[in-house]
């Protein structure tokens, strides 16, 4: 199969391997960008694999504010050293990353830390839901399984669609940093406040309460 020039070069800039390495892990992938990426970093010769071990202590705690002050992150972002955490770039890309946390409201880091009975609930609740719509029993693991990846898509940082790039994910964003500053990216943690989250809000009655200043 013949392989795409461009998606040689976008391989090259998400994993930082070398061109030749590029070109076979696609033709082995059928020029599926992200099939090879797996092929890539299971043969350690992506760049941004390579790093991952590496110890990243350095770095910023980013902060984002939005919507007039109703909501706001906070999200630390690691590096290896404290040159690269002064960069624009490495800057910017934390600066997104509290963005995106602002706007998609991922409530973890990644899957890994998502409570194994909290999935385990939402699996209960998704076989009843396939269930109830009369799914053929036999099928209704497949698709329960479908909806998790769904669900971790939906609420794990990492596997979210970037906002200002939906065709990628948070990890390719930060698999295509790790390639072009040259040092191991992690992001640890994050909190984000919503103004109210959590609080009932009280339902003003109007009339009630113009007939109340009457009968004063």
């Amino acid at each position: 199969m013949a392989v795409d020039a461009k998606l040689v070069k976008q391989l090259r800039e998400r994993t930082g391997a070398g061109m030749l390495d590029c070109k076979k892990a696609l033709e082995e992938a059928d020029n599926n960008l992200d099939k090879a990426i797996e092929i890539l970093r299971e043969k350690g010769l992506s760049a941004a694999a390579n790093k991952a071990g590496r110890v990243a202590t350095e770095g910023v705690v980013q902060s984002y504010i939005h919507a007039g002050g109703r909501i706001g992150v906070l999200v630390e972002v690691n590096c290896e050293t404290d040159f690269v955490a002064m960069t624009d770039q490495f800057k910017d890309f934390a600066r997104d990353i509290a963005m995106q946390i602002a706007a998609a409201s991922p409530r973890y880091v990644s899957r890994e830390e998502v409570p194994q009975e909290e999935i385990e609930k939402e699996k209960e609740i998704l076989t009843a839901q396939a269930l109830n719509e009369g799914k053929p029993e036999k099928i209704v693991a497949k698709m329960v399984e479908g909806r998790i990846s769904k669900y971790y898509e939906e609420y794990c940082l990492m596997e979210q669609s970037f906002v200002k790039d939906p065709d990628k994910t948070i990890t390719q964003l930060l698999n295509e940093k790790v390639s072009t500053i040259g040092e191991n990216i992690t992001i640890r943690r994050f909190v984000r406040y919503e103004l109210g989250e959590g609080l009932e809000k009280k339902q003003e009655n109007f009339a009630e309460e113009v007939m109340a200043q009457v009968n004063k």
